[in-house]
């Protein structure tokens, strides 16, 4: 461990932070202790942290990294225990600002219904006045959302009409529009794809270079092992040890996040994908279009898959997944589902069609969601609710909930446990509320509460965002006992290693539609993010049937249309009246030369 320089007195901070010289003092937490009811989140943590250094904070669910963050970003206050910067307590977010951190939470915090700017202004000014006037604020947040994000995004674009990963990026464009003396993200990537990920990693040398202190609490142990200077790894609210240089390897991670030193690896332990592929179609989209300028899919899902889904941010898989699940209307085209023999029977048809979130439930599809502030909790409803809600009426599960009117609380009971043990869910009281669960447990909640309805086809979309590495084994192993069992996964996520050994096929979309497909030994992260980018066009290994089977129209125009070329990069020129104070009269104008 490098030893760390101390200071006798810290600097006056209560001016504006400075973005160019090294910052002295300490940083160090001291037997921080700190308890919700009967769970000691943290229990006498000790750790301490050097400027011009990047100092990941690791551990798995619920062992307190969270809690940590916001004590040291002023959210928290310890029931014992000290936390110094730069000879600094800072016991309110504003006080954790007026020193120069800034926090960027776990929770895409924004305002929905104010504009791209306005988010990203917001705790800017002081309270004597504004810092910088209406015009240069809507040039600034062009300015660096386009540098974040890596595409122009209008400042007056309201922030509900935007993505999940764009929504990200306003957080982390407005920690770093204060030039902060300490960063803290505390799972600010969980919502990025790979492309956003090292743009923001970028952004993190260049910030550390510069004499920062940067906090990184990150689930994604092949993304700290590159981006990170020094780790501390948490167990059960305690600091279990400090890793540093060459020291950052996943193994010893993981052998200090669970005490077990002979622990596999995710990769290690995901070897070949089930063999149980049916010739059974069980699920299939006909001329279906998620883009209006989009091509149309003709997809085919057979029994017992786990089919991977992956592209950049915003081209059109989540769309995708979502039509399939019935949650979003497509733009045009069907989704059928294979109907049970009891509803052949009846119907004298084959497959019916999902045009609904209903429907689809009725079908047999559950669906996760990876956004589960938005798509996936009941905040004002407790953990056992926010399982076990889908069978109160009990129809669609083998178990039934309840029965003409009546709950079988015992069923739900046992239900209940069974998946709380099963997916390892640290939870308190099943009666607390489902919000004083860690964001990784709260995930863990909506993936058994799709298991509680035994579906016959799972469709996640990126369903292992905010949980740790322990969990993603658990969640692989549980994928692979359900398909083995007669089940079918679609499983969309950000991160491509998680495909590896366990999806027997990957689609890359991009510009709304299927630009690739990836089977067997080409599964390999490097490939995949090839495709992602437009830059392989792996025909070759893949059978004509198969291409044509997912995607129709293939003619040499719309390869090359997919083909990714050198961004146009937008010249923003304001036209301003000064006559006019309407915001909406005088918007940043694009123009391209």
């Amino acid at each position: 461990m490098n030893e760390e320089k101390t200071q006798d007195s810290a600097p006056d901070l209560n001016g504006a932070p400075s973005n160019s010289t090294k910052a002295g003092g300490d940083i160090y937490v001291q037997d921080a202790t700190k308890s919700f009811g009967v769970t000691k989140a943290l229990n006498g943590v000790n750790f301490k942290a050097n400027f011009g250094e990047i100092h990941a904070i690791v551990g798995g669910n619920g062992c307190g990294k969270s809690t940590l963050a916001k004590v040291i970003s002023g959210v928290l206050p310890l029931d014992k225990g000290k936390v110094s910067i730069m000879g600094h307590s800072p016991n309110s977010p504003i006080e954790a600002q007026r020193i120069g951190i800034s926090t960027v939470f776990q929770e895409v915090m924004i305002a929905e219904e104010a504009t791209v700017y306005e988010n990203l202004f917001i705790g800017y000014d002081s309270f004597f006045g504004k810092k910088l006037a209406h015009r240069d604020r809507v040039e600034k947040a062009a300015e660096i959302m386009l540098e974040l994000a890596g595409e122009f995004v209008d400042p007056y674009t309201i922030a509900s009409q935007l993505s999940l990963g764009m929504k990200a990026w306003i957080t982390i464009g407005r920690a770093f529009l204060r030039n902060p003396k300490v960063l803290i993200l505390d799972e600010s990537s969980a919502a990025l794809d790979f492309d956003s990920t090292e743009r923001l990693f970028a952004k993190m040398r260049t910030l550390r270079d510069q004499g920062a202190a940067i906090f990184i609490v990150t689930h994604r142990i092949a993304e700290l092992v590159r981006i990170s200077d020094r780790a501390t790894v948490m167990r059960d609210g305690v600091d279990v040890g400090v890793l540093a240089g060459d020291e950052i390897t996943e193994k010893n991670l993981l052998g200090l996040m669970t005490g077990d030193k002979k622990i596999s690896t995710a990769s290690e332990i995901k070897s070949t994908p089930p063999n149980s592929v049916l010739d059974e179609i069980v699920l299939r989209s006909k001329d279906l279009k998620v883009w209006e300028n989009g091509d149309v899919i003709n997809f085919n899902l057979p029994k017992g898959e786990i089919l991977g889904v992956t592209g950049l941010d915003g081209q059109g898989q989540d769309n995708f997944v979502k039509a399939l699940a019935g949650i979003d209307q497509p733009i045009s085209g069907d989704v059928i589902v294979k109907q049970s023999d009891e509803e052949r029977e009846l119907t004298k048809k084959e497959y019916k069609s999902v045009e609904s979130l209903l429907d689809a439930k009725k079908s047999g599809i559950a669906y996760v969601s990876g956004d589960r502030k938005k798509e996936g909790i009941f905040p004002n409803m407790s953990i056992y609710e926010n399982m076990v809600i889908p069978l109160y009426k009990g129809k669609q599960a083998k178990t039934s909930g309840g029965f003409i009117g009546f709950i079988k609380w015992t069923e739900l009971n046992g239900i209940f446990d069974w998946e709380v043990d099963r997916l390892s869910i640290k939870t308190g009281p099943k009666n607390n509320l489902i919000t004083s669960l860690s964001g990784g447990n709260q995930q863990k909640v909506m993936i058994a509460r799709a298991f509680t309805t035994t579906p016959k086809i799972l469709i996640l979309n990126d369903p292992a965002r905010g949980i740790d590495v322990g969990a993603k084994r658990d969640l692989y192993k549980h994928l692979r006992n359900f398909v083995n069992e007669g089940g079918t996964v679609i499983f969309l996520s950000s991160e491509l290693e998680e495909f590896i050994g366990l999806c027997h096929r990957v689609l890359v979309f991009r510009d709304g539609s299927i630009f690739e497909i990836f089977e067997k030994e080409d599964i390999n992260p490097n490939v995949i993010l090839e495709g992602m980018f437009g830059h392989t066009q792996k025909k070759s290994n893949t059978s004509q049937e198969t291409v044509e089977n997912y995607k129709s129209n293939k003619n040499d125009t719309n390869i090359q249309k997919n083909i990714i070329q050198k961004p146009v990069i937008p010249k923003i020129v304001k036209v301003v009246d000064f006559q006019k104070k309407s915001e909406k009269e005088n918007k940043i104008k694009i123009k391209y030369f």
